[in-house]
C-alpha cells in the first residue's frame, strides 16, 4: 500500500499543454477515481503516474519517493489496461505471471501466487485456456490476475469495463470495488462514466481540459457542486438547470434542481407542467415536462406515478435541493 502525491503536475506536447497543473492526494489503500468527458486528461494523467507518459513540470511521489524519471519497471505500479493486452498464445496461468517470470521469480513462488490470485478471481478452473476461449468479464479477471501477482504498491485502471456488455459492467463494478477493499490495495481508477465513479470510489477527482474542477467524496459532489461543470456532470439523470426570472428570484444566474429532487404536489401549489414524454420503467418513473414560465424540465419519481403525456402536473423544488449559480457559473 502506499500514498501517493501529485502536485502542480503539467504535461506539454509541444506547444499544446494538455495537463494544467494538477494537485491531488491519494491516501494509502484509496480507492480514486479520475472521471470526466472524452479528451479531458484523466488518461493522460494515469499514463504519467505508471511511467508511460513524461512529466513536463511538476511532481509525483509514492510514500514520499519522487518518481517522475523512474522507468515504469521501477515503480511498484501495476496497470490494467482498456484492451486486457492479454497474449493470445499463452495460457492464463503463463499470462498471469509472465511478468513474474521476466522478474527472475522461481517457478514455485510463481505458481504460488498465480494460485493465489486465481482463487481470489475465480479463475481456478480456467488456468489452462487461452484468452480466445474466456468471456470478457473472464479476460478482465486474467488482466486483474496479472496486475495482483506483482503484488505492487499501487493499482492503475484505465477504463477497464468499457468493452463490457451492460449487465457485465455492472457486475464486474462490484468485483473490482470488493477485490480493491480485500486487497486493500491504493487503486487509481480512469473512467469516462460517471456513474462507475459514483458506485465504486472512496474519492473522486472530476476533470476538465486538463484541469481540477473538484475533488471529493462522490455525494460530497453530488450534494454541493462547486459549479456548473460538476453539477452536470454529476448525477443521472443530469441536474436541470433554470434561468431567468424564477432563476433571478433566488438571487441566481442559474438554478439547479437535480430530476429526483422534484416533488409533485396539489394542483395550484408549485409550477404549472405539461408533460411531454414519459419513461415508465415500474421502479421509477422518468417524465420530461414543460414547465409554465421556465422550460423543460426532467423528473424521476416512484414507478407507481405513471400519468399519460398531455396531462398537466404541479412541481416543487424538495426542501433545500435547490442549488445557485452566479453568471460565471460558480455556486453560491
Amino acid at each position: 500500500m502506499a500514498r501517493v502525491e501529485i502536485e502542480a503536475l503539467r504535461k506539454s506536447y509541444g506547444a499544446l499543454e494538455v495537463i494544467h497543473g494538477v494537485d491531488a492526494a491519494i491516501e494509502d489503500g484509496e480507492f480514486f477515481a479520475l472521471v470526466g468527458p472524452s479528451g479531458c486528461g484523466k488518461s493522460t494523467l494515469l499514463r504519467m503516474i505508471a511511467g508511460l507518459e513524461t512529466v513536463t513540470s511538476g511532481i509525483i511521489c509514492v510514500d514520499d519517493m519522487l518518481i517522475n524519471d523512474l522507468a515504469p519497471r521501477d515503480r511498484d505500479i501495476a496497470m490494467v489496461f482498456q484492451n486486457y493486452a492479454l497474449y493470445p498464445h499463452m495460457t492464463v496461468a503463463d499470462n498471469m505471471g509472465f511478468a513474474l517470470k521476466l522478474g527472475g521469480l522461481q517457478s514455485g513462488e510463481i505458481g504460488r501466487r498465480v494460485g493465489d490470485a486465481a482463487a481470489i478471481l475465480d479463475l481456478q478452473s480456467y488456468l489452462d485456456r487461452k484468452p480466445a476461449a474466456l468471456s470478457g468479464g473472464q479476460r478482465q479477471r486474467v488482466a486483474m490476475g496479472r496486475a495482483i501477482v506483482r503484488a505492487p504498491k499501487v493499482f492503475l485502471f484505465d477504463e477497464p469495463l468499457s468493452n463490457l456488455d451492460a449487465k457485465l459492467r455492472v457486475q464486474m463494478r462490484s468485483e473490482i470495488r470488493s477485490l480493491q477493499q480485500r486487497l486493500a490495495t491504493t487503486t487509481v481508477y480512469v473512467t469516462h462514466d460517471q456513474v462507475e465513479a459514483m458506485t465504486m470510489a472512496d474519492k473522486i477527482v472530476v476533470l476538465n481540459a486538463g484541469r481540477v474542477e473538484q475533488i471529493g467524496a462522490p455525494l460530497d459532489l453530488y450534494r454541493k457542486p462547486i459549479n456548473l461543470f460538476v453539477a452536470t456532470f454529476i448525477g443521472s439523470p443530469q441536474m436541470n438547470l433554470i434561468t431567468g426570472p424564477e432563476a433571478e428570484r433566488h438571487g441566481a444566474t442559474t438554478l439547479g434542481v437535480r430530476p429526483e429532487h422534484l416533488a409533485v404536489v396539489e394542483t395550484g401549489n408549485g409550477w404549472e407542467c405539461r408533460i411531454v414524454s414519459g419513461e415508465y420503467l415500474g421502479s421509477d418513473t422518468y417524465l420530461t415536462v414543460e414547465a409554465e414560465g421556465i422550460g423543460r424540465l426532467n423528473l424521476r419519481t416512484d414507478g407507481e406515478f405513471a400519468p399519460p403525456v398531455g396531462q398537466t402536473i404541479w412541481l416543487t423544488p424538495k426542501p433545500g435541493c435547490l442549488h445557485r449559480f452566479d453568471a460565471q457559473g460558480v455556486a453560491i
